[in-house]
């Protein structure tokens, strides 16, 4: 199993960790399998979604915020029920194929991390199953 560290700079921050899971199928020199990536936070995810327009990020987000709004009528005394939520929503894992030792993905996809209560220090781990 590959460890992915990221250093997240806002409350809800969206990194793009395609480069990272495609180099931990480099190390682990497979040509065919599936890459499994979870992460192990309970306010955090991971997931895929379009790598061209900058402008997706930014939607995304003000859709999730509007879908769970930060604050409402929660009772979870620590105040970040909304990431909580999220992370059950988006999926703190997925699973990617691996082909000629490249990830597939479509045209325009990358692989997603999804901060929902930072700025933290977290972790996405990878374990590469060979074919």
């Amino acid at each position: 199993m590959k460890t992915i560290n990221i250093k997240t700079k806002s409350r809800f921050d969206i990194v793009d960790i395609t480069d990272e899971v495609q180099k931990c199928i480099n190390e682990e020199k497979v040509k065919e399998g599936i890459a499994v990536i979870f992460t192990p936070h309970t306010t955090a995810a991971v997931g895929i979604n379009e790598n061209a327009d900058p402008d997706v990020v930014f939607d995304m987000k003000n859709a999730l915020n509007k879908l769970v709004p930060q604050h409402d009528n929660y009772e979870h005394s620590e105040g970040n029920s909304q990431a909580h939520v999220l992370s059950s929503l988006v999926s703190p894992s997925l699973t990617v194929i691996i082909e000629s030792s490249k990830i597939v993905l479509g045209t325009w996809q990358n692989i997603y991390f999804f901060e929902f209560d930072g700025a933290r220090n977290r972790k996405v781990y990878v374990q590469i199953i060979s074919k």
